[in-house]
C-alpha cells in the first residue's frame, strides 16, 4: 500500500502530537530535590580551600567512622575489597609496570579526598556523613597513607595546606578550551 506525501505528513504530525501531549509514566523512583539538598551538595572544594565547609575532625575519630562504614568495602587498612578500590599504599609504584593508584600514591590534592568522600561515600548512602565526620575520615585516610601523623585534626585551612606526594605528577591542562588559556581569552 502506498501513501501520498500529504498522508505521510499528516500521519507524522499526528504521531508527533501524540508523543508530545502524553505525560511519561512516573516510575516511583527518587524524590523531588529540596533547597536543603541543594545547600548540602553546593560545595566546590578546590585546592586553595575555596568552598570547604566549616568543621573539624581527627584521625582517631576518623578511624572509628571508617571501621563502621568504610572498611566493609575498602578493607581494614584501606587495602580494598574487590570490586571496591584500594585506598592506601602504592607509594612509588606509579612509574612501575604495576602502578597502584591510591590516595597517597596518585591523588594530587588532599581537598579532593574530602570532596569525594562528602559527595559519594559511604555506599549506598552518600552524603550521610556530617562535615565533621568527613574531615575525620579524610584525616584517617591521609594517615593510612603516611601523609599526616596520628594526632592530626583537620579543618578547611589545614586540609588545603597539605601537599600530597604526587602533586607534581600532574601537568597543567593547556588545551585552548580549558584552564588558564581559556580564561585569558574571555
Amino acid at each position: 500500500m502506498f501513501m501520498s506525501k500529504g498522508a505521510v505528513l499528516i500521519a507524522g504530525a499526528l504521531i508527533l502530537v501524540a508523543c508530545t501531549t502524553t505525560r511519561p509514566e512516573r516510575l516511583g523512583l527518587g524524590r523531588e530535590v529540596t533547597e536543603a539538598d541543594i545547600v548540602r551538595w553546593n560545595i566546590d572544594a578546590s585546592p586553595d580551600n575555596g568552598g570547604l565547609p566549616p568543621g573539624r575532625g581527627g584521625v582517631a575519630e576518623g578511624r572509628k567512622i571508617y571501621d563502621r562504614v568504610c572498611a566493609v568495602c575498602h578493607g581494614g587498612q584501606g587495602e580494598g575489597v574487590p570490586p571496591s578500590p584500594r585506598l592506601a599504599g602504592g607509594a612509588g609504584s606509579l612509574a612501575t609496570a604495576k602502578p597502584v593508584q591510591t590516595i597517597g600514591s596518585f591523588w594530587p590534592y588532599s581537598v579532593t579526598v574530602f570532596d569525594y568522600v562528602r559527595r559519594a561515600m559511604p555506599f549506598p548512602d552518600p552524603g550521610s556523613l556530617s562535615d565533621d565526620q568527613v574531615y575525620a575520615v579524610t584525616a584517617y585516610l591521609l594517615h593510612l597513607n603516611g601523609i599526616v601523623p596520628a594526632d592530626t585534626d583537620l579543618d578547611g585551612p589545614s586540609l588545603a595546606a597539605i601537599r600530597m606526594p604526587n602533586r607534581s605528577g600532574f601537568i597543567r591542562d593547556d588545551r585552548p578550551d580549558t584552564g588558564e588559556f581559556a580564561r585569558s581569552r574571555e
